[in-house]
């Protein structure tokens, strides 16, 4: 596989340039590229670059509007409820983060929700803005139908990630960012096109029955909660889907479950729920980060069973991830993705495209 490296800082203005070329405003522009980015520098390439194209077609289309600020329609000390107004998934990411950390700082805790959102990259990115601030973030999202629940054979549930970040000390902290489907469709879409069958366990065919062949999964079948079958604790992820939807669709009063429009079907706004939580450590007991920092210690330092695979804890392969490329440099791109995103790039006007030459030896 050819692999070819880009700078953060490339990428980003690449993204920003690619938007504002379509009309998005610089600001809006900057808040996608970051996250984007910082998807693709902890290694979850399926939310980075690769889905550029996605949010520059649903700006030139005007499914996902332009202009305009996230509003906030109803609050009290510790709550709001936002309006999106249709923005790119990331302005009312930061919005509602941002507003969550402040109502946290002044009372404790802030619980923020947003209809009328749309797609808005990694659910960690949100969760973890509450670090900066030594606390406790917490963000989910409902997305597009593509989970099939325990017994049953069509997609009412989307993917419905969450995300939870704690400090610990010296810039230490747990992140767990994770969605409630066995897997994401991208890594089943990825097999598909190399030709391998996948794990049983990751989805179903028509009849919802489980199956290898990741064609019947995307060609009338779908994704499995997490744990798979009901044998295996499959309704377990199939609660934890529809826990997330309480708190997305249900508490903003956003489009739910098979309400929500197929994915990559824009044929009319996404209008998602999207749920922001920040909680301030120091309303309880004290000594939350060093507690933090022992916990994660008991785990790392655990006796691994393999000796070449050591025990970590949720963040620790983004870590490794970030470290990867801040040794190399840059974040290494499948040759493929920059050549289409530079397609992308000609087509809207935008020059300089990404660099194909900066070719990683395996």
């Amino acid at each position: 596989i050819s692999l070819t490296w880009t700078s953060h800082v490339e990428v980003q203005s690449f993204i920003e340039r690619c938007m504002t070329a379509v009309g998005t405003k610089q600001h809006h522009a900057r808040s996608l590229a970051e996250v984007l980015v910082e998807g693709d520098h902890r290694g979850h390439y399926s939310h980075g670059l690769n889905r550029m194209d996605m949010y520059v077609k649903d700006v030139q289309t005007g499914i996902c509007a332009k202009d305009g600020e996230p509003v906030v329609e109803k609050e009290s000390a510790a709550t709001a409820l936002v309006d999106g107004q249709n923005l790119l998934g990331p302005v009312v990411g930061n919005f509602c983060m941002n507003l969550a950390i402040k109502k946290a700082k002044e009372v404790g805790i802030g619980w923020v929700v947003a209809h009328s959102s749309n797609h808005y990259g990694i659910a960690g990115y949100y969760a973890m803005q509450a670090l900066k601030e030594n606390m406790i973030g917490m963000s989910f999202t409902n997305t597009s139908p593509l989970v099939v629940p325990t017994r049953a054979k069509e997609c009412t549930l989307g993917t419905n990630p969450m995300s939870v970040a704690a400090p610990a000390k010296d810039g230490d902290s747990f992140v767990l960012d994770m969605a409630t489907s066995a897997v994401a469709l991208g890594k089943v879409e990825l097999h598909e096109r190399r030709g391998d069958p996948i794990p049983e366990g990751w989805g179903c065919d028509p009849q919802g029955k489980l199956t290898t062949d990741p064609k019947r999964v995307l060609t009338g079948g779908g994704l499995v909660p997490i744990g798979g079958s009901e044998a295996t604790g499959g309704y377990k992820g199939y609660g934890l889907g529809m826990m997330v939807e309480v708190f997305c669709g249900i508490l903003a009063g956003a489009q739910y479950s098979k309400y929500i429009r197929t994915w990559k079907v824009t044929d009319r706004v996404a209008n998602l729920g999207q749920c922001f939580v920040a909680i301030n450590p120091e309303n309880f007991a004290p000594g939350f980060s060093d507690r933090m920092s022992d916990l994660l210690s008991i785990h790392r330092n655990l006796d691994p069973s393999d000796p070449d695979t050591p025990v970590i804890a949720a963040g620790d392969p983004e870590r490794m991830n970030i470290k990867k490329c801040e040794d190399m440099g840059g974040i290494p791109y499948h040759i493929s993705v920059v050549k289409y995103m530079n397609e992308c790039a000609k087509n809207i006007g935008v020059k300089p495209l990404l660099p194909c030459d900066k070719i990683v030896s395996n």
